[in-house]
């Protein structure tokens, strides 16, 4: 995800973020802004996640992209939604 440059960023991550709120039920939670956040922060977990496992991240082209940036942001809500509950508790 690297070498796609910062709009391709926003918008894969726009993207990732929305359906991953819609995925974890949270998207009535978040507006456009924070979609596009946890999108991007989520294809930094998911390319960091991949990488342990030898995967070149960098050179696999946008839709692997997108793919790592909503396996990411998944994951990132599944924790933040972890959190939230522990903090209820």
């Amino acid at each position: 995800m690297l070498g796609l440059g910062i709009i391709s960023w926003i918008i894969i991550g726009g993207l990732a973020g929305w359906v991953a709120s819609m995925i974890m039920k949270t998207n009535a939670q978040q507006g456009i802004l924070l979609n596009i956040v946890v999108g991007v922060v989520g294809g930094l977990v998911g390319g960091f996640i991949l990488s342990l496992f030898g995967v070149d991240v960098e050179g696999a082209g946008w839709i692997f992209s997108f793919v790592t940036c909503l396996a990411g942001a998944c994951v990132l809500l599944w924790i933040v939604g972890m959190v939230r509950r522990r903090q209820k508790a």
